[in-house]
């Protein structure tokens, strides 16, 4: 039987722990009670939200109203929900290579990133487009990747004054986590490229063009070559 724990956030949800760590068991679980959840849909499931190590589960408080206890009750639920269930057996990995074009109006802070870490521009790239990163879940925003595995070399802090508005498809750097902004929307991340991929299409099943699991390759394209990818839309 799967280990985790349960605790209250706020009147409404219920936080699923599986482990303390960002580690493979973690994901693995996470992904089994996410399964579940999918597959069962019990009524009073609002919504799921998958975490690194934990699933937050919100419920409509209404089905529970003749309950003494309507947080133990739902408790109660997901432990009957989850009594069988065992750490998902590890899968085979998609592999997904995101072209970025790198710098200029479109990496802002690439030299940023550059000076804050004595490199190049050029050593900065080399490097992000040398590894290979794991997608450790979808976030914040629809389709939004937080992606482990960047080196620490190219690591850097967020901007000071976040952003009002960063454009769909950028591709940043914040701490030591890299990530692809799959829409419009504040940040304070640092700004690297920019990638003629779509990461969040609502017409699609599922939307995110990404899942927790993935592994990413970013490789470098041209001016051309994105505008290419892009078809003439930006």
């Amino acid at each position: 039987m799967m280990q985790y724990t349960l605790s209250p956030l706020g009147d409404q949800a219920v936080v699923i722990e599986v482990g303390k760590q960002i580690d493979t068991s973690s994901e693995q679980k996470v992904k089994a009670v996410v399964s579940r959840l999918e597959a069962e849909a019990p009524p009073w499931m609002i919504e799921y939200i998958p975490a690194y190590t934990t699933v937050t589960v919100l419920y409509s408080i209404r089905e529970f109203l003749k309950e003494d206890s309507p947080y133990k009750a739902v408790c109660e639920r997901i432990r009957e929900l989850l009594e069988d269930v065992k750490e998902s057996a590890a899968t085979q990995q998609k592999v997904v290579k995101i072209p970025v074009l790198y710098g200029g109006e479109f990496g802002p802070d690439l030299d940023f990133v550059a000076k804050y870490n004595g490199l190049t521009a050029d050593e900065v790239i080399e490097i992000h487009t040398s590894g290979d990163y794991k997608v450790h879940m979808i976030g914040f925003a629809p389709g939004f990747p937080f992606i482990g595995g960047m080196s620490e070399k190219i690591g850097a802090p967020r901007r000071t004054t976040p952003r009002l508005k960063i454009p769909a498809r950028s591709v940043g750097i914040a701490g030591v986590q890299t990530g692809v902004y799959p829409i419009e929307t504040p940040g304070g991340w640092q700004l690297i490229g920019r990638t003629p991929l779509e990461l969040f299409l609502p017409d699609e099943d599922p939307p995110s063009l990404l899942a927790a699991g993935d592994i990413i390759q970013f490789y470098e394209i041209t001016r051309d070559e994105y505008e290419d990818l892009r078809g003439g839309a930006e």
